[in-house]
């Protein structure tokens, strides 16, 4: 069954790994993390952003699949099902709809406005049992449409966000979602250390996992990073292996045209994707 995020995300910044949270696009890319996940043993988290839950025909379809799935492919490892850049809204909509962790975006609020609704949002989570994620700083790159360059979060405003109870905290790092551009000036670990030393152990969130280098994830989860967002690489990946099922012509072989066929490869990408993240992560039998 659906766990909150709070335990794995505990233990994880105490062990000083971080758990990874894959968002999920459909039937394939969630077998493919749910399975990975009881491969490896590890904790994780399935992201389901606003657009993510409208494709797949709303929250009550997605909690129906996930948890079909738990049951039926026998998945023991903790499993925690979030929404992703939630906006007030549709923080209501998750929770009535069965998720067990939601993320409060209020970081275009602003401060006292994002206060009072995260406030709200950790009394309901915490009457349900629910995980809570709130934002300070908007991180950059495109999030459903919304631009942002990749702001530094201000310390002061993350501890008087994380003081009202949130379960993580997301904070801007001068990371981005999507590919990093050319002239990228990397993490800031300045802001990052002294986010922590303001929050303690309020284990901190690093969207826009796909490009940052290896060392510098690694220094992340030093400082406290325990939850890291992943969603373009695998996106990537599916798409590169179905491009080349299509390019060696395997979809006019035989009854190569089946879906089940032709989503395969990247069915296999994405697995090998989020693997090679969660060692990484350094999650690999911590479940």
């Amino acid at each position: 069954m659906l766990v909150s995020a709070k335990d794995m995300l505990n233990k994880a910044k105490a062990g000083h790994y971080a758990v990874g949270q894959f968002n999920i696009n459909n039937l394939e890319w969630t077998k493919a993390v749910l399975l990975t996940a009881q491969e490896n043993n590890s904790p994780v988290i399935l992201g389901v952003s606003e657009g993510a839950g409208k494709y797949m025909g709303g929250y009550k379809t997605i909690v129906g699949m996930v948890n079909g799935m738990l049951e039926e492919l026998k998945i023991t490892v903790p499993v925690a099902l979030h929404l992703d850049h939630g906006s007030y809204d549709h923080c209501y909509k998750c929770i009535d709809a069965g998720f067990s962790s939601v993320m409060f975006d209020g970081s275009h609020y602003p401060i006292e406005e994002n206060v009072e609704k995260t406030k709200e949002l950790v009394k309901v989570c915490n009457e349900k049992g629910l995980s809570l994620e709130a934002e300070v700083g908007s991180i950059g790159g495109e999030e459903d449409g919304v631009i942002g360059m990749g702001e530094c979060a201000d310390p002061q405003e993350c501890k008087a966000i994380a003081d009202l109870g949130v379960t993580m905290l997301a904070a801007g790092i001068g990371n981005i979602h999507g590919k990093y551009p050319e002239n990228w000036a990397g993490l800031s670990f300045e802001t990052l250390d002294a986010i922590q030393k303001l929050t303690k152990d309020m284990p901190l969130v690093l969207h826009g996992g796909t490009g940052i280098p290896a060392d510098m994830i690694k220094k992340a989860i030093t400082l406290g990073v325990a939850k890291i967002n992943v969603n373009t690489e695998c996106q990537l990946a599916f798409a590169a292996a179905t491009r080349k099922y299509i390019e060696e012509g395997k979809d006019l072989q035989g009854k190569g045209f089946d879906p089940r066929k032709v989503l395969a490869p990247g069915f296999e990408a994405i697995k090998a994707t989020v693997k090679e993240k969660m060692e990484l992560f350094g999650s690999v039998g911590q479940a």
